[in-house]
């Protein structure tokens, strides 16, 4: 069993309840384990901004599935949950789910990139992860959660 982080988000309709039912739905997965999760926290809009704050959550999961199964079952759970095809890229939405580390594996897909190519550019992904796994390691940039973090804030702040 591999041990997998996840990056989950929302920012439409029901926010909190949409983070703590796509956890509730993978705890029913056969193959899932979730093992720990983030407190909830609410973060403002990257990428697009004229958009209403987001919730965002990590979770640690134990699972036997190969990562294409596990991207696939992720976003059955996002369609449950009533995601629809974006029309603005980083735009609203009512759950995200990405992948961000799936043990120490580089995975470069059509459709499947892992480590997530822009966590650790990302303040809204690495502060929850780093609540739950602050000594996980990127096995890109050989960095822990915790100085990815550290050194994302000391960016922001000097802009």
């Amino acid at each position: 069993m591999k041990t997998v982080y996840l990056a989950l988000g929302s920012n439409i309709e029901n926010r909190k309840q949409n983070i703590q039912s796509a956890i509730a739905m993978m705890r029913e997965i056969k193959g899932i384990k979730v093992l720990r999760t983030s407190r909830l926290c609410e973060t403002e809009p990257w990428g697009y901004k004229n958009q209403p704050k987001f919730i965002n959550a990590s979770v640690k999961i134990k699972t036997e599935l190969a990562p294409i199964q596990l991207l696939m079952i992720i976003k059955g759970i996002e369609k449950k949950l009533g995601r629809r095809p974006q029309k603005i890229k980083w735009g609203p939405r009512i759950i995200d789910i990405d992948v961000l580390l799936y043990g120490k594996q580089i995975i470069k897909s059509g459709r499947l990139r892992i480590p997530h190519p822009e966590m650790h550019k990302r303040i809204f992904v690495l502060k929850p992860l780093a609540e739950i796994a602050p000594g996980a390691v990127h096995p890109k940039l050989k960095k822990t959660v915790k100085i990815l973090l550290k050194e994302c804030n000391h960016e922001i702040s000097q802009d």
